[in-house]
């Protein structure tokens, strides 16, 4: 549906720094895919999207849509913004104040190239401020609406001329906590129903987790992992990603033999002899970094705990009551600390003595930063 090769966009240093961009994104999203481009401020995800709208020009690279080419340095091909069959909903909505609820949201219909009669407008309109709950506020003036109110009107009107694919850049980012999670739900609906191909920008790893057909994961500018929210957050292929994308524990240890892609090997760390799973392969080298997830980590007062796994024994240092979870930090017997996440009800207590437990394939070893 859409291809993305080899981009690259980079701005004017600044203060004799090289300036940021994007160096080398690849990408394919297929029709119908809900696609989030993830990763701190600076990464280059909305320059990506930027690329893709037409609101920037690369220096390199190639952009197509289904058979339109956008972009394409080697040619020369550059299609103008207005001419790409794409809806954007950009962070601040964009909403025109003087404007109704309507007349926002019929816009496009009514000053893009492709023309419509008053009635089809009309029916378009109606239709797609049904589709996202406004369709009673049809004559109210757009500054009456609520902060969601405004997010949906933009949204409506990104989907009023029904675009091969839609461009969301961190639309929910001006909402408060509550609202962004409803909105995120409405949102993954509203795409669902219309079966628009959507790219989502954000900086937010839960909304990527809870939104997402697949995610991009960027770091300074370069696409560090590509997968499913599943695989990103399970399965990490190096330590950003691991690091970004949630809480974890991180073990440093050194591999003695190469090993595959998918397979159990030991790694050597302060706290003993790991067995971990290696999602890609490695070779034997010193610096890799283990991964373990809080909530994969099975606490006990046990003196035996039950399994193979992985184990370390230590004392709680810290105890927080989240509702539906307990966190605690423990302080093993070597040393390190432990951040360890499970249902309330275990009675355990900070100052008691514990065991934990993980399983090699919840001990995921990456490469580590270079240096580490």
């Amino acid at each position: 549906m859409l291809d993305v090769r080899d981009l690259h966009k980079q701005y004017a240093s600044q203060g004799g720094r090289p300036g940021g961009g994007v160096f080398g994104a690849s990408l394919h999203i297929a029709d119908g895919e809900l696609f989030t481009l993830l990763g701190p401020s600076g990464c280059g995800k909305s320059t990506t999207l930027r690329s893709i709208a037409g609101l920037e020009t690369p220096d390199t690279g190639h952009i197509s849509l289904g058979d339109t080419v956008l972009f394409d340095a080697a040619s020369g091909a550059l299609v103008p913004l207005y001419d790409r069959d794409i809806g954007m909903v950009f962070q601040s909505y964009a909403i025109w104040p003087h404007m109704t609820v309507f007349e926002n949201a019929s816009y496009p219909l009514r000053v893009g190239r492709k023309k419509f009669g008053a009635a089809d407008v009309r029916k378009r309109t109606v239709n797609v401020l049904e589709r996202v709950g406004l369709a009673e506020y049809i004559d109210r003036p757009a500054t009456h609406l609520s902060g969601g109110q405004q997010q949906r009107l933009a949204l409506a009107r990104a989907l009023a001329r029904e675009p091969k694919l839609l461009l969301l850049d961190e639309p929910l980012s001006n909402l408060d906590a509550k609202l962004r999670e409803q909105m995120r739900h409405e949102l993954k609906r509203l795409q669902r129903d219309t079966g628009v191909t959507t790219i989502y920008v954000t900086h937010d790893q839960s909304e990527a987790l809870a939104i997402s057909d697949r995610i991009a994961v960027m770091e300074d500018g370069r696409i560090a992992q590509v997968g499913s929210p599943r695989d990103i957050y399970n399965r990490p292929t190096s330590e950003f990603v691991a690091g970004f994308i949630g809480r974890t524990n991180l073990i440093r240890g050194d591999l003695a033999a190469a090993v595959g892609g998918g397979a159990l090997a030991e790694v050597v760390t302060s706290t003993g002899a790991l067995r971990c799973l290696f999602p890609a392969a490695a070779a034997a080298r010193k610096g890799i970094a283990v991964v373990v997830r809080p909530e994969h980590v099975v606490i006990s007062k046990d003196s035996a705990v039950d399994g193979d796994g992985n184990r370390l024994a230590g004392q709680v240092v810290s105890e927080i009551y989240l509702g539906e979870l307990m966190e605690y930090v423990v302080a093993t017997d070597v040393g390190t600390e432990m951040l360890v996440r499970t249902a309330p009800g275990k009675h355990i207590g900070v100052g008691d003595r514990v065991r934990l437990s993980f399983a090699p394939e919840h001990t995921v070893a990456v490469a580590g930063v270079a240096g580490a």
